[in-house]
């Protein structure tokens, strides 16, 4: 049994951000069930944040069940599209959403320990929300600035977490964990021509630039680019896109975070290595892909249990 060889202590798991291909972290918490290995406290980001809160709350499975049943339209039901002052979509049909699934009201009343990442608006700093609403922490989580309106708490507003921790290892270690495991939902091959994005086990050639530095920088792009966005420029990108021409605004703006949040990866992963680290290979799922929740739940199942199947090779178990 691969739970045989996890040493003594506490193990945590640090689920990262990546839209729709979060639902591979319910392949892999189904993986890890059937291996006996026992979680004792966890760590989200984003879409990770959403599956975390659900799972320390116990409904992972009729979670589930519920997204297998997911279709375009459904999708699109989500989306309250609201006059664009701080974004796009107010968010208000994500919080029904988690509400349905987390059965705890306060993030201190969960019988699974709980960290949600966020970040702060104002000055690019990573967020940890530890008590308090579980519902208001994931959708701070999740908002994808430009995209979700941010969320306002004692007085900062609050935004994705993925822009400055999008795999959280170092929160789970921080809640007492000796022996992570996380889940890397940025990793990709690159198409042939594109420039290449250095995976986790590379060794970096030069000193990288500072995450907290990348975020501010981050910041300004988005503010600037972002002030004159309206419904009607995102339905002509949409259009101009479908018709092979030239990326629409949102296509733009999704590419841009995700290229961030790599390297952001790729930087934290090098300081605080997880003993554990699953990499779907989920590269053809884009940020709207709900809808292929089977095929995207399966390829986190599988990847899990080969990370695993490593582990237990290389233990000698």
């Amino acid at each position: 049994m691969v739970s045989n060889s996890i040493p003594s202590g506490k193990t945590g798991l640090a689920l990262g951000s990546g839209s729709a291909r979060g639902w591979a972290h319910i392949g892999v918490i189904r993986a890890l069930e059937e291996a006996g290995i026992t979680i004792d406290c966890v760590a989200g980001t984003s879409i990770g944040a959403l599956v975390g809160a659900v799972y320390a709350s116990g409904k992972i499975r009729e979670m589930k069940e519920a997204v297998l049943q997911l279709n375009r339209k459904q999708i699109l039901m989500f989306s309250d599209i609201v006059l664009p002052k701080s974004g796009l979509i107010d968010g208000r049909k994500i919080t029904n959403l988690v509400e349905q699934y987390v059965l705890n009201t306060s993030m201190e009343s969960l019988p699974l320990p709980l960290h949600i990442l966020a970040t702060d608006l104002t000055t690019g700093r990573e967020v940890v929300l530890k008590k308090g609403d579980i519902v208001e922490a994931v959708r701070a989580s999740l908002s994808i600035p430009g995209v979700f309106t941010p969320v306002r708490k004692d007085g900062n507003f609050l935004v994705d977490g993925g822009l400055v921790n999008p795999v959280p290892v170092r929160t789970v270690k921080e809640m007492g964990a000796s022996f992570v495991i996380a889940v890397d939902l940025t990793n990709e091959i690159q198409s042939k021509g594109a420039e290449r994005v250095p995976a986790i086990e590379d060794k970096f050639r030069r000193k990288s630039t500072d995450s907290s530095a990348l975020v501010s920088r981050t910041f300004s792009m988005l503010n600037e680019k972002l002030s004159f966005l309206d419904p009607s420029r995102i339905l002509y990108g949409r259009d101009k896109v479908a018709r092979g021409s030239s990326p629409g605004i949102p296509e733009i703006l999704m590419n841009s975070i995700k290229i961030m949040k790599r390297r952001i990866t790729v930087m934290n992963l090098e300081a605080d290595p997880p003993d554990i680290l699953i990499q779907p290979n989920l590269e053809h799922i884009n940020f709207m892909g709900f809808y292929h929740a089977e095929e995207i739940i399966a390829e986190g199942y599988r990847a899990a249990k080969s990370q695993l199947a490593n582990w237990n090779a290389a233990n000698n178990c």
